[in-house]
């Protein structure tokens, strides 16, 4: 999810959910404090605590405005003319050039937001974790439904489209994930022929995975 630069347009409440979008994704959730929110949205304290209770409170608006907002550019995939199988690496193509946009604004690759904030806080806040994790579930769904459609029209390797949903999304957390540790984009360069390799009827590698019981525990 692309984080927006901070403008000074918008209002308070939007400077805040940006702010912390952007915050949490460059740096961590546990090192970001109230005040620099406030100084990088440009806003007071008194109106920070005006709209969120908490920094947990802010974290988890920020985090349902980033999702409204990809989940836009997801139903218009979704619903392109493209071929399911297209559509997915459509999205992959998409995220490469949003993490190069990200990587000359900040200097360094910043990887999935979901992931990244999920690691931190998957052991100090279960409301923010349960918070992301739900969304993840919405994105499987999303590549679930286009695996099932590349499915019934040959596009796609038969076999259980849960399953293969949470070996692709599985593929490219781990691949966005690496590309956050090295600082190198050049870990995206297998997404789409990771893709292909796993949901191609043609790529015979991909036939040991849908029946595989190992497969189940890859997201």
């Amino acid at each position: 999810m692309e984080l927006p630069r901070v403008g000074r347009t918008s209002n308070a409440r939007e400077r805040l959910l940006e702010a912390m979008r952007e915050l949490i994704w460059t740096g961590s959730y546990g090192s970001t404090s109230v005040d620099q929110i406030c100084l990088r949205a440009g806003v007071k304290k008194g109106s920070f605590y005006h709209f969120f209770e908490s920094k947990s409170a802010l974290a988890l608006a920020a985090i349902d405005f980033g999702w409204s907002e990809y989940r836009v550019k997801l139903d218009a995939l979704i619903n392109s003319e493209m071929s399911p199988l297209e559509r997915l690496l459509a999205g992959f193509r998409d995220q490469r050039i949003q993490q190069r946009t990200m990587q000359e604004r900040h200097g360094r690759v910043l990887g999935c937001p979901i992931h990244s904030l999920g690691c931190e806080v998957a052991t100090t806040d279960p409301v923010l974790c349960d918070r992301l994790q739900k969304i993840l579930t919405e994105i499987l769904h999303y590549y679930e439904t286009t695996i099932r459609e590349g499915q019934e029209e040959g596009l796609i390797v038969r076999g259980d489209a849960a399953q293969l949903a949470r070996l692709v999304l599985a593929f490219a957390q781990g691949l966005l994930l690496r590309a956050r540790i090295t600082n190198d984009l050049s870990a995206l360069d297998d997404l789409e022929a990771g893709a292909i390799l796993l949901l191609s009827p043609e790529n015979s590698s991909s036939a040991h995975f849908h029946d595989s019981s190992l497969a189940t525990a890859a997201c």
